[in-house]
């Protein structure tokens, strides 16, 4: 096995320094065209917070505003509430605080909600925070009583339709005679009134320079912020354009739409700061009432999904399980999945696991199929390097699915092909290199002791036992050995700095940049590991039932600073995007000696069992093994309907 220096390089411990400053793109003549349609998608973060923090993070703004809010309409302590379009929760928050139960926020800023769910238990406030985009509500009809938009966030869409969409949706979670408030900026008062040009200072080391304009037909006032750090320079350049209304027309829309409005009543806004308010200037605060009358009869039910569950066949060897078939544990499993499967409501399972007669069975239900839940984490024909082959294969026949397709089983089934996208993404991964077929002796070594071996190509930690962490030169040969006996000469072997901090998991459920949920992060707990032994969760912990791994082993919350966990939701969310995974994903990580996140793996259509990763993660927030299902099932659904493939015609509950 020859490895020299100059064809073993290992990787660097650190990422590559880039640039993450923006420069400004300099004068525009026409900010119009600047505008992205989704310019929301991006632009509620901590940035913000630094501009409008005069405003949106003043309390006492915020206890004004609802005691106005209240003022115009009929809710009590107990009314069902919702305050869409949230933002960081301040104001469902001070209703919380004042003694109202039966709150919910939806904002699509995930960085925002996540600082909703912060402040909500620090204050020890009961308010349920989701992610969710306004014209696509994930509640049931007559869900809420009273709905309120507050800090002008109705307009924000590109099209006046999606205006009316945001309101369809609010008249159909609203229970009958149910009301809504809006608070929107003064449009006939904005349009006379906006500075072209402004600056301020918003701290001590930041700045913000704006400009604004009217769009060229004169419905939106389009805004430009430059904002800057005094020594860093230019960290966003950013535009954002808000539909104005008048009170009449907007009373008009709302009426059209099925709601009759009650009170308007102008709202002023004075900031500590005192300084370029925008559109917080000068507002209207409207109160309405749902139209919609006392249900009759209820109407029909939405039509049952039809999901077809594909898992491995256990007629089949599967040389990853010990044994080489599916035991009494792996029924157990499945026993489990059914058990929980038929506790989620809304569909008809149909169990598929006979590989032999898999494409006739397909075939044969093609019409009686809204998508398969695809859970054959063993592989076509229980061969894992066959996984990607039954997305493959549902492609080919038309049918829609659950997980990753073809191309991210492919990405992530390479380990050294997943660091470099990483590293590319300047994000930290261990110190590595990899031993090709053809190499046979050591010539140099660019690594320091320990480390592990693991086979670049494969899933489920076969291959990496305890004898994976390597001491000296003779452990690692003997270690590349067993891989090799394991997946034969063909396949090359990564070896990687041995890190001994905390061993953690990070799982999505859900869409990015859209619609999802990090669960919270788990670390492994060694503490009942003899002392000696490598503190790693391999093929032991995961398939030996008699191993001191698999019965000493056990996942708990991980205990880690808030930066820390912002930097892995952030960047498990960039991979999640990076490398296709859908629906839902695993990232295993492992703390360096100064406490960095360093990344080992990406884990689409991870492990699914009852006492897994992830639904250990879902029972630390406090979900059932089968509501986690069903958060998988919802995620798979949604996308198929915003893709216009089959399931479009359900609303997930």
């Amino acid at each position: 096995m020859a490895v020299t220096n100059s064809s073993a390089k290992a990787s660097p411990t650190t990422p590559r320094k880039h640039a993450v400053l923006r420069s400004s793109i300099g004068p525009v003549e026409d900010l119009e065209s600047y505008v992205k349609a989704d310019w929301w998608r991006d632009i509620f973060n901590a940035n913000y917070l630094r501009t409008d923090g005069d405003v949106v993070e003043d309390p006492e703004i915020t206890e004004s505003e609802i005691d106005v809010f209240l003022q115009m309409v009929d809710v009590g302590k107990d009314t069902p509430t919702l305050d869409l379009c949230c933002g960081q929760g301040r104001h469902i928050l001070e209703l919380a605080r004042r003694g109202h139960t039966a709150l919910c926020g939806v904002d699509r800023s995930h960085y925002l909600i996540s600082r909703a769910k912060r402040l909500a238990r620090e204050r020890g406030l009961e308010v349920t925070f989701r992610e969710g985009d306004a014209r696509k509500l994930r509640f049931p009809d007559d869900k809420f009583e009273f709905v309120f938009l507050a800090g002008n966030s109705f307009g924000y869409f590109e099209s006046a339709e999606d205006d009316i969409a945001v309101l369809t949706e609010i008249r159909r979670i609203l229970a009958p005679h149910g009301q809504l408030l809006i608070d929107f900026t003064d449009g006939d008062y904005l349009r006379t009134h906006f500075d072209a040009r402004s600056w301020e200072w918003i701290d001590k080391n930041y700045f913000v320079c704006r400009e604004r304009a009217l769009s060229k037909d004169g419905s939106r006032l389009i805004s430009r912020e430059v904002i800057t750090h005094a020594k860093k320079g230019v960290i966003a350049d950013q535009f954002y354009a808000e539909r104005l209304y008048n009170t009449e027309q907007l009373r008009q829309v709302m009426e059209e739409n099925g709601f009759s409005v009650l009170d308007a009543k102008p709202m002023s806004t004075v900031s500590k700061r005192n300084q370029d308010l925008g559109m917080m200037a000068q507002r209207v605060v409207l109160a309405a009432r749902s139209s919609k009358a006392q249900p009759g009869a209820r109407p029909e039910q939405a039509p049952m999904r039809r999901v077809h569950v594909l898992l491995g066949d256990h007629r089949k060897q599967d040389i990853v399980k010990p044994g080489g078939t599916f035991d009494e544990d792996d029924y157990h499993t499945i026993a489990e999945l059914k058990k929980a499967l038929a506790q989620v409501p809304g569909y008809r399972f149909t169990y598929i696991d006979n590989h032999d007669t898999l494409i006739d069975a397909f075939r044969a239900q093609l019409n009686k199929i809204d998508f398969v839940f695809n859970l054959c984490d063993e592989g076509f024909n229980n061969d894992a390097t066959k996984e990607l082959h039954i997305p493959s294969l549902l492609e080919t026949l038309g049918i829609p699915y659950s997980g990753g397709n073809p191309q991210c089983l492919a990405y992530c089934y390479d380990k050294s092909l997943v660091r470099g996208i990483a590293t590319e993404m300047d994000i930290p991964v261990p110190a590595a290199f990899t031993v090709a077929p053809e190499e046979v002796t050591f010539i140099s070594f660019p690594l320091d002791f320990p480390v592990i071996v693991k086979p670049n190509f494969g899933d489920s930690s076969v291959g990496i036992t305890a004898r994976s962490v390597c001491y000296d030169i003779g452990q690692l040969e003997q270690a590349i050995a067993k891989v090799r006996e394991w997946y034969g000469f063909s396949c090359p072997v990564l070896v990687e700095e041995y890190l001994t901090g905390k061993d953690i998991s990070v799982g999505i459920i859900g869409n990015p940049p859209e619609s999802y949920l990090a669960l919270p992060i788990i670390e492994e707990d060694y503490s009942g590991l003899p002392e000696g032994l490598p503190q790693i969760c391999g093929y032991e912990a995961k398939w030996d039932t008699e191993s001191v791994y698999f019965k000493t082993l056990r996942s708990i919350p991980a205990d880690l600073p808030l930066a820390t966990v912002e930097f892995l939701h952030a960047s498990c969310t960039k991979l999640f995007q990076r490398v296709g995974c859908q629906d839902y994903a695993r990232f295993d990580w492992r703390l360096d000696a100064n406490g960095t996140p360093r990344l080992l793996e990406v884990n689409p259509n991870p492990g699914w069992c009852w006492d897994g990763h992830l639904a250990r993660m879902a029972e630390h927030a406090g979900m059932s093994y089968a509501e986690m299902l069903g958060r998988i099932l919802e995620a798979c659904a949604e996308r198929l309907a915003q893709t216009g493939q089959r399931a479009e015609h359900i609303r997930a509950a």
